[in-house]
């Protein structure tokens, strides 16, 4: 076993590394961009949208309260009728980078700390780089990668998208795994 706060180290570097490839998969290599549409219509969309004074949160589209009424002949109609969605509405501001990345760090943190408790737990000082690898590696793709899946499953998002947001889980998984078989105690 490892004391996790002998691993104080492999998550600090997991969590920078992470956050870095973020960036360049994000600003560089660019390729979530076709993940996302404009809507047609934008603007008389949005007034559309202004009228009812959306409050953030996450709506559905069309609403059903009770499951019990998912297949009554009204709702069923609705379905058909269309449009059928999921929307997240943010406060109205510009996007506050500086928060979503400070959150996107902190998560890295927290993945890398997981991480460590579960190697720290199966794993022994001076094991392996490939031991070492192997674990945190799985772990951080659980974390990382896996947890996407849901996103196209329950909220209808493109599985194109899904597929490429593992993929960068999969980057992460390899940069977290590295670092930590690079720094794991001897």
């Amino acid at each position: 076993m490892v004391p996790i706060v002998s691993l104080w180290m492999p998550i600090a570097v997991a969590a920078v590394l992470v956050f870095v490839v973020s960036a360049v998969v994000h600003m560089v290599l660019r390729y979530h961009n076709s993940d996302y549409r404009a809507l047609p219509r934008e603007s008389e969309t949005l007034a559309g949208l202004r009228q009812a004074a959306l409050t953030p949160g996450m709506y559905v589209f069309p609403h059903c309260a009770n499951p019990k009424e998912m297949s009554s002949p009204e709702m069923v109609a609705r379905y058909k009728q269309g449009p059928v969605g999921h929307l997240t509405v943010m406060a109205s501001s510009p996007p506050a980078m500086g928060k979503h990345l400070s959150q996107w760090f902190v998560y890295c943190v927290l993945v890398g700390f997981f991480t460590a408790y579960l190697a720290g737990h199966t794993l022994a000082p001076g094991a392996h780089y490939l031991a070492v690898f192997r674990v945190t590696g799985a772990a951080a793709f659980m974390a990382y990668g896996l947890g996407r899946a849901t996103d196209s499953i329950w909220m209808g998002h493109p599985w194109s998208s899904t597929v490429k947001q593992v993929i960068d889980g999969l980057l992460y998984a390899l940069v977290t795994a590295g670092a930590f078989g690079w720094l794991w105690p001897r």
